[in-house]
């Protein structure tokens, strides 16, 4: 018979993999980026693609400018937030152990910690570097947060099913 704690360990580790792979991914991105190339200084251009180093210093994809300290503490209770639910409320609601639910809330924490890391570091200011100019400049901790929301959205809507009553 197999171990039912097995599967939820299994589950913490590719949670955290995850979390700390795109946090480490975003980083080091972002370290190359101020290292090579001065701020508004164009790396790549391919018409509707560019890379460019922005300083951004809102939420994602530029918005709320001008206010980074109240994105520190909404940050870090996005964190505690997502961290509370997978650590100690998938007892209580079983649908935070299902795999997409624990893959959208590991990209949307990577894309928390890698602009929070940011924040911190840097005077309230987010390194953004990829262009598609037809939406603010965005990083890989912006993206990872947006594709975490996305996946977290379709389980909620697709998997997530009211029990029929009989």
């Amino acid at each position: 018979m197999a171990n039912p704690h097995h599967s939820v360990r299994w589950r913490d580790i590719v949670f955290a993999t995850i979390v700390i792979g795109v946090a480490v991914l975003d980083q080091l991105t972002k370290v190359w980026i101020r290292h090579h190339l001065a701020v508004g200084q164009v790396l790549f251009d391919a018409g509707v693609f560019q890379i460019v180093r922005v300083q951004n210093t809102g939420a994602a994809f530029g918005i709320f400018k001008g206010i980074p300290y109240v994105f520190v503490a909404v940050e870090v209770i996005a964190f505690l937030a997502i961290l509370y639910l997978v650590i100690f409320m998938r007892k209580r609601w079983s649908f935070l152990d299902l795999w997409t639910v624990r893959i959208g809330a590991a990209l949307i924490m990577a894309g928390t910690v890698g602009n929070f890391i940011d924040r911190v570091f840097f005077a309230g200011h987010v390194t953004d570097f990829i262009d598609f100019k037809v939406w603010p400049v965005f990083n890989i901790a912006d993206a990872s947060a947006v594709v975490g929301s996305i996946i977290l959205a379709a389980a909620i809507l697709f998997q997530l099913r009211p029990e029929k009553k009989e």
